[in-house]
């Protein structure tokens, strides 16, 4: 399959608000030759990045918009865009081979629009964006709702944040603490050709000057190191592990943070790791198998702690909480199509709801670090505000990073270029049983 058309129709499932990407990608990749892999994901992330400028750009160059049971083509016009203004490809080949691909839609039709409106925007594109750049949609290609929340909680970072989140995301590791300390593994990495330098906030985090492939990473097979972002990384240290712990990692997958705790702390006495979707722990007991780990999952709502927890209340509980997750938007660019303004408030919600349900299973003395990877204080320091204020035997404890912005409470990490994510952490702990 050619790969603008795998990229198109991977497109236009999220366009049409029925997948995302990571959903939607991988059957198509399954259909194009292995050496045009690479460029059908470029062609789908690097669209979904930019989707709100060149959204607003064939605004301009359409004479009316498409219906909705042609997603299918304004995604491929999309792709057709973002080739001209974002990727080395010749003009005539983006052209044609985009054209090329409404006849394997089906929809002969659409090929002299295609072609009508992209030989304008090769034409005429550049001063039709420059026309529009007083627009902060077209200027940081974001949603308009996102882009005023942003400019809104963050009025001094704001445009820094849309700048990090349209830009390639580093790729990170962690080294496994089991194995080898980070100066020993930056030798090997260093050995092997590899340049690499110590992140700045996690005592485990090396981050890459190129990304690679891990199968070139050293004793990656074997368990020792592990891709991971900076501010991920944290929670390790964050919740104080110590050994004979019970520990509950809820919301746990892929399984990034359940590893690292356990590489942590070997001596943890139990780790009970939740999720909602069995079809997601399967990726948790890979990344367990992969570093020879072990941990209780469970597939279940962790608000309906009837159905999971045996009584045996946890020293140490991180709740990864879903959220917008607008803080890694450079990794999942399709957050940019898929997340709306009124998702904001019943994610609060959720969130609140854990909190209030996984309390009550923490003994007195245990600390709760929770943690999302939203930039968003809605979703953050406002639901811990919430939540204290409606439970009185919670209190906040500092958290020991320098790692982001203090916030009323907890810390906010904006995303960095060249650095860690968006990420948000708050620490309590339980001085007293919950009344009741």
């Amino acid at each position: 399959m050619n790969p603008r058309l795998a990229a198109a129709r991977a497109l236009a499932a999220v366009l049409s608000g029925k997948a995302s990407l990571n959903s939607s990608l991988p059957a198509q990749l399954d259909k194009v030759e292995e050496r045009d892999r690479g460029l059908t994901q470029d062609l789908a992330f690097g669209t979904a990045r930019w989707q709100p400028r060149l959204d607003l750009l064939a605004a301009q160059l359409l004479q009316k918009p498409f219906k909705a049971a042609d997603a299918d083509v304004q995604a491929l016009l999309l792709v057709g865009l973002y080739q001209l203004f974002y990727t080395r490809i010749p003009a005539h080949a983006a052209i044609g081979e985009t054209v090329g691909c409404a006849d394997k839609l089906k929809k002969p039709w659409a090929k002299g629009l295609l072609n009508a409106v992209l030989r304008r925007a090769q034409r005429e594109g550049e001063e039709l964006l420059a026309g529009m750049e007083r627009d902060p949609v077209v200027r940081t290609a974001h949603p308009r709702w996102l882009q005023k929340a942003l400019k809104t909680f963050w009025p001094e970072q704001w445009e820094a944040i849309c700048a990090a989140n349209n830009a390639h995301p580093p790729m990170i590791l962690r080294i496994n603490r089991r194995h080898h300390s980070r100066d020993a593994y930056l030798v090997l990495l260093a050995e092997a050709g590899i340049q690499a330098s110590a992140c700045q906030f996690s005592r485990d985090g090396i981050v890459l000057a190129e990304a690679c492939d891990v199968r070139g990473l050293p004793g990656f097979a074997d368990g020792w190191v592990s891709v991971q972002d900076e501010a991920a990384q944290l929670s390790a240290d964050l919740l104080e592990l110590a050994p004979g712990q019970r520990v509950l990692d809820a919301c746990c997958a892929p399984g990034g943070k359940t590893c690292h705790l356990l590489e942590a702390e070997p001596g943890l006495a139990h780790m009970v790791a939740i999720d909602l979707e069995a079809k997601r722990l399967a990726r948790v007991r890979e990344n367990l198998d992969r570093l020879k780990l072990d941990a209780e999952l469970i597939a279940c709502d962790a608000r309906d702690t009837t159905s999971w927890w045996d009584g045996k209340p946890f020293q140490r509980i991180l709740l990864d909480a879903p959220c917008s997750a607008t803080g890694v938007i450079r990794r999942h660019p399709d957050i940019k199509l898929t997340r709306q303004a009124e998702d904001i408030p019943a994610l609060a919600t959720l969130q609140g709801e854990l909190l209030d349900a996984l309390w009550p299973t923490l003994e007195v003395g245990g600390m709760l670090l929770y943690a999302t990877c939203s930039s968003l204080p809605t979703e953050n320091t406002e639901v811990i505000d919430a939540f204290l204020a409606r439970t009185p035997g919670a209190r906040e404890l500092d958290l020991a990073t320098e790692a982001g912005l203090r916030q009323p409470h907890g810390r906010q990490l904006l995303a960095q270029e060249g650095g860690h994510d968006g990420f948000y952490y708050a620490k309590l702990i339980k001085i007293a049983a919950s009344r009741g």
